[in-house]
């Protein structure tokens, strides 16, 4: 099939799109710095992802269609376009990272830059948390997962446009189906596997394959758009764009069928054209076009700054440091645009700068990935005091085979692990969330010492409750599905003849702590019905007495682990800034006070149930104050999971909790 003839020669430069840009920049900044002010700022991504197939596929069209397209020259304009500003910010970031960051921190930093210079960030990312987890605060390169995603276009979207063009198959055709396919295993995935479609490529190529439909139209078909159509487009864009920056938020499955709202709102901006009034008016202000030249370094500088302040703070940072890490991203960004990414481009002509660049690119890779695999690289000299606190943050180091195993809810086998000596008798089922994970070095303690078999399994943010979902388990469904665990480990025990399960659980999470009101996981019995705080919180009490009564049918005893007490600063935290050395932890530490009153309403749950409860206040809160540290160790490895040190501090009075609940029960004298 012969392609159609071409009615432009080239893709003029047009200011709104840059206009556009600076909307999308500033709206991610924005959200970035303070979230509760744009909810829906990040979708200023899928805004950036638009403009860049449609500007890139109206280049690669152009090539094509003279005879002119070369892969080699269209990746030598990327790379120059792209590496010299990246390449700036990842220096800088080890840099400073060298300079703030722990050990530990350095290295999964390593290991970021490694996948910021290769291109992979979402796929790295993709393999640890969701991209709204609070833990995300704290890693500097985050955001290079969107720059993955469009360089995996750039490197496979030209492959497939050449070899259509070269053997005559319809390009419309081909792009729609794409797009087709992409877009419902979005819609499909953010029901089963949000974090793996939030950064997987396949599932979000359909928003920049939109902006390559609208090049495809407005190179290959004569312009229908009139004047007052225009004006009706661009304020329907806008319109969808705002809507998008403030009613979209992380609480709907994102991309998805939401991310329509952004993804068609740009492009109805662009294909109304330059003359539409809004476009003209607004996008083409000498402002909006300055910072849609700079929009690419600030994208990159802003929330490395806004991430290490946060690291450095320990807490969220203060308003003012916040615009100040704002206002510094700008200056650098103007800097990085003025100083390099200009002169570059002008100067820097051949191949032979193209090769510099990528070697450079290949160097940042392998000092990040050095870091990351090396330990020798991130010990760095630090006074042995600070070792010491730092060495005793660590968890149980049996995570990788005892805890959130994928498809642990259904593999043959390889989904629990065993504490205890191999041949002693199995006497108990431990699991839940990561509180039990924290408490393992106890429990397996318990069970050598004892000489009992116990298994042990569990997922982060699954607890250990019959019949009810996790909807932070929904991110991963296909893979950690909450609900089928719980009922396979309930059908294990009943055909095991385990007589006792432990049930461990950070049991504020699902129904949102006093003091932490944002750290908030919705579960649900009824998964048709939106879950709220509220529903959240029944729910959990419903559960409690349900796990209980059906254990009780198959004559299990079951046994609550009320929850440990949770810190108000990290270790980490504490160490960066000079605290919790000799005395001064003391005045870091939660008080009992403050302990009790988050855990009282579910502690009341916990022992309105005929369950044995288990209180562990004993061991961590022995006066006023329920300390963070004791002596030149940390009990904690954050701010509510216990540290080795923690647990084996906490093990007797689990040990003497889970032999009276033996005792009553008769199954030992």
């Amino acid at each position: 099939m012969t392609q159609p003839t071409l009615h432009l020669s080239h893709p003029k430069y047009r200011p709104d799109i840059d206009g556009l840009r600076a909307v999308a920049v500033l709206a991610v900044v924005i959200f970035h710095a303070f979230p509760t002010a744009l909810r829906g700022g990040f979708t200023g991504v899928d805004v950036f992802f638009v403009i860049s197939g449609y500007l890139i596929s109206s280049i690669i069209f152009e090539s094509l269609d003279r005879g002119a397209f070369s892969f080699s020259e269209f990746y030598a304009r990327r790379i120059k376009r792209i590496f010299p500003a990246l390449l700036l910010v990842l220096v800088a970031c080890y840099g400073l990272g060298w300079l703030t960051l722990l050990d530990d921190e350095l290295r999964q930093l390593g290991k970021h830059i490694a996948g910021g210079a290769g291109f992979v960030s979402n796929l790295v990312l993709w393999s640890e948390v969701g991209y709204f987890d609070n833990s995300v605060e704290s890693k500097p390169l985050l955001h290079l997962w969107s720059l993955g995603v469009e360089e995996q276009f750039y490197i496979v979207w030209p492959v497939l446009l050449w070899m259509a063009w070269r053997f005559r198959f319809n390009v419309l055709a081909l792009t729609l189906i794409l797009a087709a396919v992409s877009f419902v295993l979005s819609v499909k995935g953010v029901k089963h596997d949000a974090i793996a479609t939030f950064y997987s490529p396949h599932t979000r190529f359909w928003e920049l394959l939109a902006g390559t439909l609208l090049a495809w139209f407005s190179l290959y078909r004569q312009r229908v758009v009139r004047t007052r159509l225009a004006q009706v487009l661009s304020l329907l864009g806008l319109c969808l764009l705002m809507f998008g920056f403030l009613r979209i938020n992380k609480g709907l499955s994102f991309p998805g069928k939401w991310a329509l709202v952004p993804v068609l709102g740009a492009v109805l901006i662009i294909a109304a054209g330059p003359d539409a009034w809004f476009n003209r008016r607004v996008l083409s202000n000498k402002l909006a076009v300055w910072f849609g030249l700079i929009s690419f370094p600030l994208y990159l500088w802003h929330w490395p700054l806004l991430s290490f302040a946060r690291i450095i703070e320990g807490e969220v940072p203060a308003v003012g440091v916040r615009v100040a890490a704002v206002l510094l991203a700008i200056l650098l960004a103007w800097l990085t645009f003025r100083l390099v990414e200009l002169p570059l481009r002008a100067r820097w002509q051949g191949r032979s700068k193209v090769i510099v660049l990528m070697l450079l690119a290949v160097g940042c890779g392998a000092t990040g990935y050095v870091t990351y695999t090396q330990d020798s690289v991130v010990q760095r000299k630090h006074n042995q005091a600070l070792m010491a606190y730092q060495n005793s943050m660590q968890m149980t180091d049996r995570a990788a085979e005892c805890f959130e195993m994928p498809y642990a809810y259904s593999k043959p086998d390889g989904w629990y692990c065993g504490l205890g000596e191999r041949d002693a008798p199995v006497e108990y089922f431990a699991y839940g969330d990561s509180h039990a994970l924290s408490l393992m070095p106890a429990l397996e303690k318990f069970a050598r010492e004892h000489n009992v078999g116990m298994k042990f399994t569990g997922t982060s943010g699954c607890p250990s409750l019959l019949g009810i979902q996790s909807l932070r388990g929904d991110a991963g469904l296909e893979k950690y599905n909450c609900q089928a665990l719980n009922e396979r480990i309930f059908n294990d025990v009943k055909a095991s003849g385990i007589k006792q399960v432990i049930l461990i659980n950070r049991w504020t999470y699902y129904t949102s702590s006093p003091s932490r009101p944002s750290e908030f996981n919705a579960i649900t019995k009824d998964a048709s019905l939106k879950a709220t705080v509220q529903s959240s919180t029944n729910d959990l009490i419903w559960a409690m007495d349900a796990t209980v009564s059906r254990y009780a049918s198959i004559g299990v005893k079951v046994i609550f682990i009320e929850d440990i007490p949770q810190q108000r600063y990290e270790p980490k935290d504490v160490l960066r800034r000079g605290r919790g050395i000799e005395n001064e932890y003391l005045k870091l530490s939660v008080s009992r006070e403050e302990h009790v009153r988050n855990q009282s309403f579910v502690n009341a749950a916990l022992r309105k149930t005929s369950a044995t409860t288990i209180n562990l206040d004993s061991a961590l809160c022995p006066a006023d104050i329920c300390p963070l540290v004791e002596g030149n160790a940390f009990l904690y490895s954050d701010d509510d999971h216990l540290s080795i040190t923690g647990a084996l501090k906490v093990y007797p009075a689990l040990a003497a909790g889970l032999t009276r609940s033996a005792v009553s029960t008769g199954l030992t004298k």
